[in-house]
């Protein structure tokens, strides 16, 4: 059993628990929290509540979580685009729309099938058999290169250079609009957002779900009412680029989300954003590499279509 303890100060705004504890355990669906509260997992000042219970300053909450289910999820002979693999790590090019690990509605055909069945089990373990292997994610619609690790040191050295914001990880996107500077940096912090807590968005410095973030961005070129760019995360936040590109009033050409409700081409699924380029010190041998991901093809039809 996973406790943790959190605790309402003042500054912290009253709403029902459930809302709050999706605040501060971002990891956890709302629908899931509700059923710990059900299941008297969450308790606040020692006692169970209901999840209509609103938060005061003062309130000192448990949170009781059970240990991740056996992974349900079995090895598909799925083909894999592998841009480097060795004893400790593998990097593959994710294609669109598949998912990265299981998560509910998505138990067959994700990354994490396919890598089961080629790395044989060989994969880390840190985050547990729900993720296996797995140190950091894209998009299920995001396309690109992602780095996937078979021993728990590499997971742990990965981990700590995510941490420090030392991999490199440049991004190519095309954005609504016509961008008339060459290049810019965003720094503006995300978290949660207020209204839809299933979205993430630009919030105030002093929020404190606010996390730190900041993107470089520069033109690579105009096209028919859109802007290809290429975008560098000095950080990684959840939906880091799509969230800084709408808040300067780019949002990704497909992306529904945070875009238009409605993508302006048919047959376009998702965002248009490509994990290009990444670099990492090997966790072996402290060199540095660098891989990467060439445009998938929509992409590049895309450019052509949208050429001036």
């Amino acid at each position: 059993m996973n406790e943790r303890f959190f605790y309402v100060t003042e500054e912290e705004e009253a709403e029902r628990i459930d809302k709050y504890i999706s605040s501060v355990a971002e990891e956890l669906t709302r629908s899931y929290i509700q059923k710990l509260i059900k299941e008297q997992a969450v308790l606040v000042n020692q006692k169970p509540v209901k999840a209509s219970y609103v938060v005061s300053p003062g309130d000192q909450i448990l949170l009781m979580v059970p240990p991740p289910k056996e992974l349900s999820a079995l090895p598909e002979p799925i083909p894999l685009a592998i841009l480097y693999e060795d004893t400790q790590v593998i990097v593959v090019n994710k294609p669109k729309g598949m998912v990265v690990h299981p998560a509910a509605g998505h138990t067959t055909g994700t990354l994490v099938n396919a890598l089961l069945y080629h790395c044989q089990n060989e994969l880390s373990g840190i985050n547990g058999v729900l993720r296996p292997g797995i140190v950091h994610r894209i998009d299920m619609d995001t396309t690109g290169a992602l780095v996937v690790c078979k021993t728990d040191e590499a997971h742990a050295a990965l981990a700590v250079q995510l941490k420090e914001h030392t991999i490199t990880r440049c991004y190519r996107a095309i954005v609504h609009g016509n961008i008339k500077e060459e290049c810019g940096t965003i720094d503006a912090p995300i978290g949660r957002n207020p209204k839809d807590r299933k979205k993430m968005a630009v919030v105030a410095r002093d929020a404190s779900s606010g996390k730190h973030a900041v993107t470089h961005w520069k033109v690579l070129a105009h096209l028919k009412g859109y802007t290809y760019m290429e975008c560098h995360l000095e950080t990684g936040r959840t939906h880091q680029i799509r969230v800084h590109m709408a808040s300067i009033g780019h949002p990704l050409l497909g992306d529904v989300v945070y875009g238009p409700s409605k993508c302006p081409l048919s047959g376009l699924t998702g965002q248009t954003l490509h994990a290009m380029t990444l670099g990492f010190l090997h966790p072996a041998d402290g060199r540095y590499m660098e891989f990467t991901a060439p445009l998938p093809e929509y992409f590049k039809n895309l450019l052509t279509m949208l050429q001036m």
